[in-house]
């Protein structure tokens, strides 16, 4: 199977995925694929990633470096020159994130973690979009990424629009119309609505990622992988995890 920089060649990620139409395409600097608007079912292939870590063990990861970051201690591990040189030619990250854009939510700072160890997609709102969910099938279905992070945040500005319902300007009201779907699950008596409505939507873009993704739904079900939703505090920079 052909790979450059950790990506396979588009004919080898189609035998991988099976036949299907086309539609969505994730490329990079290195190299490119494409995966099917018909999601078939995934094949079983030697992974990359000679020693895979397991779901609850990348989260521990997550959480300690976290935990370093908030008691402002970091260790800013694998981030030498030898370890740039290292990851160079491939990409084994431990965890992938799927996280919100906004700039006060680095998850390689706020999880203190080094080069190559997150595979971070980003988007406001934290939304699993239909480039999301490619690039995750990706980081798991060929890298062997275990864990997919589905992290939100307090006073999120996407959330808090799609709260207040308003009209918007350009293509922005595309983020809300992703997130609204989340808010008919809100609780009737909620104190706080915003708060309330980041944990609804973080729990909602979890599910979708499952509902949405016949890859990663076969994965979980295998048990090779699991999706987590967490919340970071923007005054703390604490990360609690949802159930």
């Amino acid at each position: 199977m052909s790979r450059i920089n950790g990506f396979i060649g588009r004919r080898n990620f189609l035998g991988l995925a099976g036949a299907g139409s086309l539609v969505v395409a994730v490329t990079a600097c290195a190299g490119s694929l494409t995966v099917g608007k018909e999601e078939p079912a995934i094949a079983d292939i030697k992974s990359i990633n000679l020693n895979p870590v397991n779901p609850q063990q990348a989260l521990k990861f997550l959480l300690d470096g976290n935990q370093r970051f908030v008691n402002r201690k970091p260790k800013y591990p694998r981030q030498s020159q030898q370890r740039l040189q290292s990851i160079a030619k491939a990409q084994y990250p431990f965890a992938a994130i799927l996280g919100c854009a906004d700039s006060r939510v680095p998850a390689e700072i706020v999880f203190d973690q080094g080069l190559g160890d997150l595979f971070v997609v980003r988007v406001a709102g934290n939304i699993a979009s239909d480039m999301a969910i490619a690039s995750l099938e990706y980081a798991t279905s060929v890298l062997d990424t275990r864990l997919i992070l589905v992290l939100g945040h307090t006073k999120c500005g996407a959330v808090t629009a799609s709260v207040k319902n308003e009209p918007l300007p350009g293509r922005i009201g595309y983020l809300t119309e992703s997130i609204r779907p989340a808010l008919a699950k809100l609780p009737s008596i909620a104190k706080d609505v915003n708060k309330a409505a980041v944990i609804a939507n973080i729990q909602y873009q979890t599910e979708k990622l499952q509902q949405k993704s016949t890859i990663l739904a076969q994965l979980i079900n295998k048990g090779t992988v699991q999706i987590i939703g967490a919340a970071y505090d923007i005054d703390t920079g604490i990360v609690s995890v949802i159930s």
